[in-house]
C-alpha cells in the first residue's frame, strides 16, 4: 500500500489547535504508528503516551476521528475518512500537552468510589478464599478485566454534563468490590456511590459499553450499583 495520509493532530493544550501533516501510508498501519512517525520523523515536540503497544496498559488512548479509542490496535485502514485521519487528546479529562491528557482527576474518582480493597486478615492468617463458582464472583468476573484505559470516562456524556459525575470506570471498580465477599468496606462504599454524583447520575446512554476496548459493560455495573444502593436504603443502612 502506498499514498499519503493528511493527520490533523491536536497541539497546546485546552484551547490548542489542530496542525496538519503528511505520513506516508503503509499496509497494516496502526494509528499509534501514524503519531510515533510523526513525533520520530517529523515534529519531536509532540506529546504523547503509549507502553506496551499491544493492548494491555491502556496508555495509548486518544480521540481518533471524533471516537475514543486505544491508538495501538485500532488500525487506519478501520477508522480513515478518505485519506485524512483526525487524532486528539481524550474528552473529560484535562489536557497536558498535544494528546497527553492529566488522568489525576480520573484515578481520584477510584478513591472517592472507594475502589479499593479492604480487608480484615493479616500476613498471620490463612489465605481468605473467594469460591471461583459462587454467585457474586461470577457476577464480578468480566468487570475486573477493566484496565483503567479512560475511554469510557472519555466517552460518557452524563461527566460531560456533570464534571463531578464518578464515571463508568470508577462505578465499575466499585461493583467488582461489593461483589469481593473479603472486602470491609461494603456499607461506605454503598454510601460513597450512592450521591448525587454517583451511580444513580447514570442516564443509560451505553456509550460506555459501546466503545469499551474489552467489550465489557460498565452500564450492567452501573445497574448492579443502582440495586444494592436501593436495598440498602430500604433496609435503612443509607
Amino acid at each position: 500500500m502506498s499514498g499519503t495520509l493528511q493527520v490533523a493532530v491536536w497541539r497546546g493544550g485546552d484551547d490548542g489547535a489542530f496542525q496538519t501533516f503528511q505520513v506516508p501510508r503503509r499496509a497494516n498501519q496502526t494509528v499509534l504508528d501514524v503519531v510515533s512517525h510523526i513525533q520520530r520523523e517529523l515534529d519531536p515536540t509532540l506529546a504523547y503516551r503509549y507502553a506496551c503497544r499491544v493492548g494491555m496498559c491502556g496508555s495509548c488512548a486518544m480521540t481518533v476521528n471524533g471516537r475514543a479509542r486505544w491508538t495501538c490496535r485500532t488500525h487506519v485502514d478501520k477508522v480513515i475518512d478518505g485519506d485524512r485521519l483526525e487524532v486528539a487528546p481524550l474528552e473529560n479529562l484535562p489536557v497536558v500537552k498535544d494528546l497527553a491528557c492529566d488522568m489525576t482527576v480520573f484515578f481520584e474518582k477510584m478513591v472517592q468510589a472507594r475502589g479499593y480493597f479492604r480487608g480484615n486478615r493479616d500476613r498471620h492468617d490463612d489465605f481468605a478464599r473467594v469460591a471461583p463458582g459462587s454467585a457474586p464472583r461470577i457476577e464480578a468476573d468480566e468487570a475486573i478485566e477493566c484496565i483503567g484505559c479512560g475511554v469510557c470516562y472519555a466517552s460518557c456524556d452524563v461527566v460531560r454534563w456533570n464534571p463531578d459525575y464518578l464515571g463508568p470506570a470508577a462505578l465499575n471498580r466499585a461493583w467488582t468490590l461489593v461483589q469481593d465477599a473479603r472486602d470491609e468496606l461494603g456499607a461506605e462504599r454503598l454510601a460513597a456511590v450512592a450521591g448525587d454524583a454517583g451511580c444513580h447520575a447514570c442516564h443509560t446512554q451505553m456509550s460506555c459499553t459501546e466503545r469499551c476496548p474489552k467489550h465489557l459493560s460498565p452500564t450492567r455495573s452501573i445497574a448492579g450499583l443502582k440495586r444494592a444502593t436501593a436495598r440498602a436504603a430500604l433496609k435503612g443502612e443509607l
